[in-house]
Formats: structure tokens, C-alpha cells, sequence
């Protein structure tokens, strides 16, 4: 019954992360929304960019250096782990899979410098 247990764990703990996010998302635009009605049944003059949804910055710069890092921690965890798989390599010849979200990264990297504009840095 452990060997279920552990995974199950292990598993389920990034959907419960996810799962804390969005609840506290959608508490967090029920606040504004509650707000918002209660000056409006005060008869407060609502201004316009109080009724517009909040924008997510969108940053290829910032996804870049997080996939960059994953990456490059995925190498790093890969080479440094003693384990042996069945067929009797190591679990470190198995860096390889790190390439793939650093080689992402990489490709947001140059998007963001390619499409800079005006000297702007985001």
C-alpha cells in the first residue's frame, strides 16, 4: 500500500498548488466584483479603468530565464542523482531531457531580443 501512497503524494501535490491558485484568483475577483457593486449602489461615478479586467503582463523575457533555469536544474539534477536504471547505466545519462525546456528558453530569449522595439525592455 506505500508504494501507492508516495506517488499519489508526490503526484497530487502540483494539482493542489494549482488548485490554491485558482480558488484564490477567483476569491480575489469576487472581492472586486463585491466592491464594485457596493459603490455602485452607493452611486459613486465607477470610472472606466475600474470596470477593466486586470492585464497579465506578458514577458518572453521572464519565460525565457524560467525555462532557461528549469532546464539547466533538470541537467544538474539528472547528472548529480547515484541511481542506477534497470539496464545498469546511470540516471545521469539521462541529462539530455534538460535540453528541451533550455533550448525553449533559449528560443523565447531570442524572440524577446528580435522583437524589441524603440530600446524597450521588458
Amino acid at each position: 500500500m506505500e508504494f501507492l501512497f508516495i506517488p499519489f503524494v508526490v503526484m497530487s501535490a502540483p494539482v493542489l498548488i494549482v488548485l490554491i491558485l485558482l480558488r484564490y484568483r477567483y476569491l480575489q475577483t469576487q472581492a472586486r466584483y463585491r466592491t464594485l457593486m457596493q459603490l455602485a449602489d452607493k452611486g459613486v461615478e465607477l470610472p472606466p479603468q475600474l470596470l477593466v479586467e486586470p492585464a497579465v503582463a506578458y514577458s518572453e523575457r521572464r519565460r525565457a530565464l524560467v525555462l532557461i533555469s528549469i532546464g539547466l536544474g533538470l541537467m544538474a539534477t539528472l547528472l548529480a542523482l547515484p541511481v542506477q536504471l534497470d539496464s545498469g547505466r546511470s540516471i545521469g545519462s539521462l541529462w539530455g531531457l534538460g535540453l528541451l525546456p533550455l533550448m525553449s528558453g533559449l528560443g523565447y530569449l531570442a524572440s524577446w531580443w528580435l522583437n524589441r522595439r524603440d530600446g524597450r525592455h521588458d
